[in-house]
């Protein structure tokens, strides 16, 4: 008795009773190889038009943060932590930080102290102040976890939002104790209890806007997850940055409204 060979899709390479049947079953087999090759194809130049596009953002941030820290350099602002505030929040809206800094920051420090701005102006400053803790933070956690491989749960897309959180709430509660400590509050930790009530809802507000981009874009919306090293997955992030901002003004506006916070 003779013992076909098998191979593909169950189909009879070397010899078969039913030859039409074999054959029809390896062109079906070429058109899917076919068909996932071409697949594979559009994704890598659909990452490589993306990674083009992205550094064309990341430089303009980078040149938006840039131009905005040689001005506070040269006007400082009353309030010293946001001469480090205002720069991060341009690496993140690129040339629109740029006109934003202009109308909001830069009036403060001609006037060498806070003018009097409409509430949704002061609370948008107040904002760019929390975002400048949660940047620095995610900025500096996501090497570091991508580096050390730090995962939760088997991810290490979760390893991120982890340690990028921790990392945020550290420099946030550091840019709220700052000036806290600088306009006379002479108790650290007092500083620290009403630093940890002004950022909380403000910096949870702004993850988890950020996250919750990041998890649809890098699971749903892009064909593979970017490397930490590409500027795809800086792009990413300030985009995700730009919706954390958005998610972060209403709460910033309910803690101006109650008093728990001060506009700026």
């Amino acid at each position: 008795m003779i013992h076909p060979t098998r191979g593909g899709l169950g189909c009879d390479r070397k010899l078969t009773l039913r030859p039409g049947r074999c054959q029809t079953t390896l062109v079906v087999q070429k058109m899917i190889d076919a068909a996932t090759a071409t697949t594979d194809t559009n994704k890598e130049r659909a990452m490589e038009a993306l990674e083009i596009i992205a550094w064309i953002f990341v430089l303009l941030g980078v040149g938006t943060g840039l131009a905005i820290l040689r001005d506070v350099t040269r006007h400082p602002q009353p309030m010293k932590i946001m001469n480090v505030t205002w720069p991060v929040n341009g690496l993140f809206t690129p040339v629109f930080g740029w006109w934003i800094y202009k109308k909001l920051g830069r009036p403060d420090a001609d006037a060498g102290g806070h003018v009097h701005k409409p509430k949704w102006q002061s609370t948008l400053v107040g904002v760019t102040h929390c975002a400048g803790g949660c940047v620095l933070g995610d900025s500096i956690a996501a090497p570091i976890v991508s580096i050390v491989g730090f995962t939760v749960a088997s991810s290490l897309l979760l390893g991120h939002f982890v340690g990028e959180f921790f990392a945020a709430y550290l420099f946030g509660i550091a840019f709220q104790m700052i000036p806290m400590m600088s306009m006379g509050e002479s108790n650290p930790f007092r500083a620290f209890i009403n630093a940890i009530k002004a950022d909380t809802l403000s910096l949870v507000a702004f993850e988890i806007g950020m996250f919750g981009f990041i998890a649809l874009s890098f699971k749903v919306f892009l064909p593979e997850e970017p490397h930490v090293t590409s500027a795809t997955f800086w792009f990413m992030m300030q985009i995700a940055m730009i919706i954390g901002f958005a998610t972060a003004y209403p709460a910033n506006w309910w803690l101006i409204q109650r008093g728990i916070k001060h506009g700026m």
